[in-house]
């Protein structure tokens, strides 16, 4: 049966493919080898240019001597890394940016939490601008607002999640300077595609649910919101809000200009929240909107549920979400969804919530991708459960240094290598490098020295980035690359096979041209072919 994400829907192709063709013809250039070394499902063990071995070698001879870390995080930073999936704009900008943000929007510090609230400055509050000029303010807004210093053998789960509320006043607003600061250091990153998460005009999703209250019929709920037009009107509302946050992003950016910032190079989309803390009309509302989005506006290609898992009303309403999800999907089958499941570890909830979040977000809600699914260990018949995600390419994307931070787990205890050796999808995410204090080079990093990874896993994991990317049009390669390898599809096997130093032919120009993933994957193709260069011998 073919897999839900490579249905090709030719009107959402034609509408987004013009937004990155330019971009990906003026790259072309002769993809490079796969994988380096033959270690199981998805490398690719065709022959292999002479760039490409050098490249590997050169990471195994850095990687293995102490006194060459400068090297090492230089050949992180410069390696090409395809997309991110997981990510959260708010939680991705930097402290120090969301410090400035405050003091520019002229908020103030309640001094008693270190939460942003709203002007004037009353009684146990000071202005945020002071910590332009107060270097212990402004040290301890970071610290407050991010995970910086904090004690590496606690568990972070409750500062992780506080963060947001101390600084959500700041990003209540001005999504496009978000987007501008959080753009430029993507690229600079060396990735070309982002699948963001927001969330879409939220009080107004708020006050429409709170109208329509709630109905356990899911189907009368829908009718409710459809009532009168009014969830079209919140879809116009989100639009609106999403057309704004370009404009001002791209003014920021300066984008069209003589001196555009890296940022305007980055391919964006968005993927709706709802928040799963909240009553289940605000979540069902907030699901609906979404998926309303992501078949009227092609900036919008998916939703998620967010806060944490462990929630008092996340957990008791959890297989409610998931039916949610289902029966929305029929209504809206244009719709991608990705869902944060399976991020919980022994001591945050009760056994028994253990054993089926990730089950349920694959089965019940069919998710084509699943953030986090830590807990896989736990997963009643998890046998059974990666064989469904392996057949039905259901991606997982991780974060390594959240789920460390939040859950404390890192190395032999997180199931990374487990989906890897079942043949299930990975993809690495950063989540929220703001609040983390990390960034995707150091995700990848992490990959190759705590799990061994050498230079062509790595590369198919950035390849894999792209290939579970909500992007419409088909993919550059043939059927499952997870478990056969990534080899180029027909029309393209003649100019994209491993080792051709050839221009792609028309059929291949073809694809490109209508596929807006195919057209992103060859881009990151000729990253890799620049990259590996820089290692050729002379």
């Amino acid at each position: 049966m073919t897999s839900p994400r490579r249905t090709t829907r030719a009107r959402r192709a034609l509408i987004a493919g013009g937004l990155v063709l330019a971009g990906a013809l003026s790259l072309l250039a002769p993809p490079t080898p796969a994988d380096a070394r033959a270690t199981g499902p998805g490398t690719d063990t065709a022959a292999r240019t002479a760039a490409y071995r050098e490249t590997a070698a050169y990471l195994e001879t850095i990687r293995q001597d102490p006194g060459r870390s400068r090297e090492l995080r230089e050949f992180f930073l410069r390696l090409p890394k395809g997309g991110d999936l997981h990510h959260h704009l708010g939680g991705a900008v930097t402290t120090e940016s969301l410090i400035r943000f405050a003091a520019e929007d002229g908020l103030c510090v309640d001094t008693r939490t270190l939460t942003a609230v709203r002007p004037p400055c009353g009684p146990a509050t000071r202005p945020a601008a002071d910590a332009r000029t107060d270097p212990a303010f402004r040290t301890a807004l970071i610290r407050a607002w991010s995970m910086q210093d904090f004690p590496p053998d606690r568990l972070g789960h409750d500062h992780f999640f506080a963060t947001f509320a101390r600084f959500g006043e700041v990003i209540r607003h001005h999504g496009g300077r978000q987007l501008a600061e959080v753009a430029d250091s993507v690229v600079r990153q060396h990735q070309l595609y982002l699948e963001t998460m927001v969330t879409p005009v939220p009080d107004l999703a708020v006050e429409l649910a709170t109208e329509a209250g709630w109905d356990a019929d899911l189907a009368r709920l829908h009718g409710k919101l459809l009532a009168g037009g009014r969830l079209e009107r919140l879809v116009d509302a989100a639009r609106a809000e999403a057309d704004a946050a370009d404009a001002e992003f791209r003014a920021l950016s300066r984008c069209g200009g003589e001196q555009p910032a890296p940022g305007c190079r980055l391919l964006v989309r968005k993927i709706a929240h709802a928040h799963r803390n909240n009553p289940p009309e605000v979540v069902f509302t907030q699901l609906a909107l979404g998926m309303r989005l992501a078949e009227r506006d092609p900036r919008f290609v998916a939703v998620n549920l967010v806060e944490p898992e462990d929630g008092a009303v996340a957990l008791r309403d959890y297989r409610l979400h998931m039916r949610m999800v289902r029966y929305l999907r029929g209504l809206y089958p244009a719709a991608h969804v990705t869902l944060h499941a399976g991020e919980l570890w022994p001591g945050l909830v009760k056994p028994e919530h253990l054993t089926f979040h990730i089950t349920e977000a694959v089965r019940t809600a069919r998710a084509e991708r699943v953030g986090h699914g830590v807990d896989l260990v736990h997963e009643d018949d998890r046998q059974r459960l990666l064989r469904r995600m392996a057949r039905r390419e259901v991606a997982v994307e991780v974060p390594f240094t959240s789920n460390a931070q939040i859950l404390g787990v890192r190395g032999g205890d997180h199931p990374f290598t487990t989906y890897r050796a079942h043949g299930v999808p990975v993809v690495l995410a950063t989540d929220d490098p703001g609040v983390s204090r990390t960034d995707i080079s150091h995700e990848y990093q992490y990959a190759a020295t705590a799990y061994g990874l050498g230079y062509g896993e790595l590369k198919d994991l950035a390849r894999a980035s792209l290939e579970y990317a909500f992007l419409p049009g088909r993919s550059l390669w043939r059927g499952n690359p997870t478990a056969r390898g990534y080899q180029p599809v027909d029309a393209c096997a003649g100019t994209a096979a491993p080792g051709r130093q050839a221009p792609p032919g028309p059929a291949c120009r073809k694809l490109l041209a209508g596929s807006p993933k195919a057209a992103v994957q060859w881009r990151l193709e000729a990253a890799f072919a620049a990259f590996e260069r820089r290692f050729a011998a002379p």
